[in-house]
């Protein structure tokens, strides 16, 4: 894509070009980076200002209020601020996701090294489960000790939900055997080398910046886990998008090429060269390096690993917002408590993601987009196509199955393993073949 058209000479007038849109210092920040570094922005008639932010609650709140016309955010984001899930109820939308995968669980070299000899077998599990973990979670609570503190981004964050999905799967309780506590991005390697943390979940490059440092080993990917899943998107407030059609459309089309150009091999140097920027991500390029150009490395004694789809910002339609995503996302926020059982969750999902604007940004462009706004995940361990549109692998790590049409009877089975897991003490002491593992609804 080059850009030929431009909406700013379409006939449909910007209700506003002047815009401030906000960013963590995050790898997949990129597709924002690039629109305003390379002119995409500029060429649709937008002068964007990007405005760094140190936390999550940043973005939300700034975005609520007016202080950013849009921000990069996390793929739940706009839904918990509409549904009133923390302490601002502000109806927002997203129209675009920014990107699929980008994010890892790592621990200390300490809890390492503990983890292999409590389990030493399911240590070399690949991918890597929580079992190990739970083996020694288990032993030191019977001890008395106190339990380990993993770090997260946000409250509701996918990294949350990541995170407790994993260790949920190996019978772990993140609300009762583990200390969970929410830590910005960039702050996370520093936690970890003072021991205030265990273990963190974070998008790049904050991982291999402890790798590199040796303060701590990876032990699964976010693509590990669910191949291909939501990330980032971006967000504005459902008042914002009703005032600037025109604007917010333009902003789509300018980040659609902006990702696409991001996904494109030979420019992902480049990438890596705007990121580390002070005014960007501000981190050394050779972290930001590894999982931009398709390589990741797991510890500081091993050698980086082929990982060409742990940042995906364009291809396997990534910037179509599912609104099967969305429901998945709703989901985990009942299994934890923090929504309601009697949400609707498609009309949730159908009032927040905005496919339908996006098919209009991509009209712009010339671009096939998916003809429906759902779809199942767990299928496909390929690359596959749908209606000429070519999608990627979708697997879960625990090979379950999720069907957006029938979100209840996936949560029910979760919640069931979950309570089954508890009652016995840990998936290790598993009796029961009707009850799979890791709460896996098939």
């Amino acid at each position: 894509m080059t850009g030929e058209v431009s909406c700013a000479d379409d006939g449909m007038g910007l209700e506003k070009t002047a815009l401030t849109i906000g960013f963590v210092p995050l790898s997949d920040c990129a597709p924002l980076v690039v629109a305003k570094e390379k002119g995409f922005f500029r060429e649709h008639g937008l002068d964007v200002e990007l405005s760094r932010e140190t936390s999550w609650a940043s973005i939300r709140d700034k975005t609520a209020y007016g202080m950013l016309d849009a921000a990069q955010m996390l793929a739940s984001m706009p839904i918990t601020s509409s549904l009133g899930i923390g302490p601002l109820t502000v109806p927002m939308v997203t129209a675009l996701s920014l990107d699929l995968n980008g994010n890892a669980i790592t621990v200390s070299e300490d809890l390492y090294q503990r983890l292999c000899v409590a389990n030493p077998g399911a240590m070399r599990e690949r991918p890597l489960s929580a079992a190990a973990l739970g083996t020694l979670v288990r032993a030191e609570r019977s001890k008395g000790y106190a339990p380990l503190t993993f770090a997260v981004v946000f409250p509701t964050s996918t990294h949350t939900y990541e995170l407790r999905y994993w260790m949920a799967a190996a019978g772990i309780d993140p609300d009762h055997d583990v200390r969970l506590v929410v830590v910005p991005p960039s702050q996370m390697v520093e936690a970890l080398r003072r021991g205030q943390i265990d273990g963190f979940c974070v998008g790049e490059p904050w991982s291999q910046l402890a790798v590199r440092q040796g303060l701590g080993r990876v032990l699964i990917t976010k693509y590990e886990l669910w191949n291909n899943s939501p990330e980032k998107v971006l967000g504005v407030t459902a008042d914002w998008a009703q005032a600037h059609p025109n604007t917010h459309r333009a902003l789509l089309v300018a980040l659609i090429e902006a990702a696409a150009w991001v996904d494109r091999p030979e420019h992902r140097m480049t990438v890596v060269d705007m990121l580390a920027q002070r005014r960007y991500v501000d981190a050394p390029a050779e972290a930001v390096r590894m999982s931009m150009l398709g390589t990741f490395q797991y510890a500081r004694t091993e050698f980086s690993r082929s990982l060409p789809d742990f940042n995906v910002f364009h291809r396997y339609a990534a910037n179509f917002p599912w609104r099967s995503h969305a429901v998945w996302l709703l989901t985990q926020m009942q299994r934890w408590g923090q929504l309601g059982m009697d949400v609707d969750l498609r009309a949730v999902a159908e009032q927040v993601y905005q496919p339908g604007l996006y098919r209009d940004a991509a009209r712009v462009l010339g671009l096939a987009c998916p003809p429906v706004d759902y779809k199942t995940e767990g299928e496909h361990a390929c690359v596959w196509e749908y209606e000429g549109v070519e999608l990627g692998p979708d697997r879960f790590f625990d090979g379950g199955m999720f069907d957006p049409l029938d979100a209840t009877g996936y949560l029910q089975r979760l919640v069931a393993a979950d309570r089954y897991y508890r009652s016995v003490g840990g998936a290790e002491n598993l009796v029961d073949p009707d009850v799979p593992r890791g709460g896996v609804a098939r």
